[in-house]
């Protein structure tokens, strides 16, 4: 059986994309080529390839035209932040060059496999908190949402509120990666903050929230509670930041 070629790139989503370009452009078989973030040790092997922004966004670009749906795939795994996964990516995309969106069927690929289901739960994530998501009115008028979510979704989550919250000015704080998404004056900016402090909240956010939760106690109704169905629809892990959950 013929060794594989393996290749090393510097651990970022440009380097990642621009390595697996590059492969697909000089190795005749993709299929039969490794890929693996560069871990600096002394005898490491692997042909480094070096990042190329331009590269990364003409593959992203050139997926989009040819095959949307596995680009979308491929934006839903990014998300996900998953290592150890390089090699499975390369030979999804590979594939998808030849085959398009219909790769996206063929899950008795292990690779193809692989990718499909991580980005589902990267994609089922980010919808189910652009529910679940609480925004807070904070003494300065501002609204602030707090989460701790399995994936990396604070982008598409920032954009899909920026078109529904365009008046108010608020912010996004992730807790696990502390970044955050600011919407102010019709811009949107990202950041990292290293040391989060929560601010004060408004005395109407106060009443508002004991009214919630007053509200949220006195529609249920206790011969009809079903925790196993709410904790489908509604995760524990989630229930740190969500107003109606506060004191169980």
């Amino acid at each position: 059986m013929m060794a594989m070629n393996r290749y090393l790139y510097d651990g970022t989503a440009d380097g990642l994309l621009s390595a697996i370009a590059w492969i697909l452009e000089e190795e005749p078989d993709p299929q039969q080529v490794a890929l693996a973030e560069r871990e600096d040790t002394l005898f490491e092997d692997g042909f480094f390839i070096g990042t190329d922004a331009t590269q990364a966004e003409s593959l992203f670009f050139r997926l989009r035209k040819q095959a949307p749906d596995v680009a979308h795939t491929l934006y839903s795994f990014m998300l996900a932040e998953k290592e150890g996964m390089e090699t499975s990516l390369l030979h999804y995309i590979s594939l998808a060059f030849t085959h398009g969106d219909k790769v996206n069927g063929y899950l008795t690929h292990s690779a193809v496999l692989d990718i499909v289901s991580t980005a589902k739960k990267a994609g089922r994530e980010l919808h189910r908190m652009k529910g679940l998501l609480r925004f807070e009115k904070l003494r300065d008028g501002a609204y602030l949402a707090k989460m701790e979510p399995d994936h990396n979704i604070i982008h598409p989550l920032a954009y899909h509120f920026r078109t529904r919250l365009r008046a108010q000015h608020w912010f996004l704080y992730d807790v696990k990666r502390r970044t955050a998404a600011r919407w102010s004056n019709g811009t949107l900016h990202f950041g990292t903050i290293e040391q989060f402090t929560t601010p004060a909240l408004s005395d109407d956010e106060k009443k508002v929230q004991a009214m919630w939760q007053t509200f949220f106690k006195t529609i249920a109704i206790p011969d009809r509670k079903n925790a196993r169905l709410q904790k489908s629809n509604m995760p524990m892990k989630y229930w740190k930041y969500l107003t109606e959950k506060q004191g169980e």
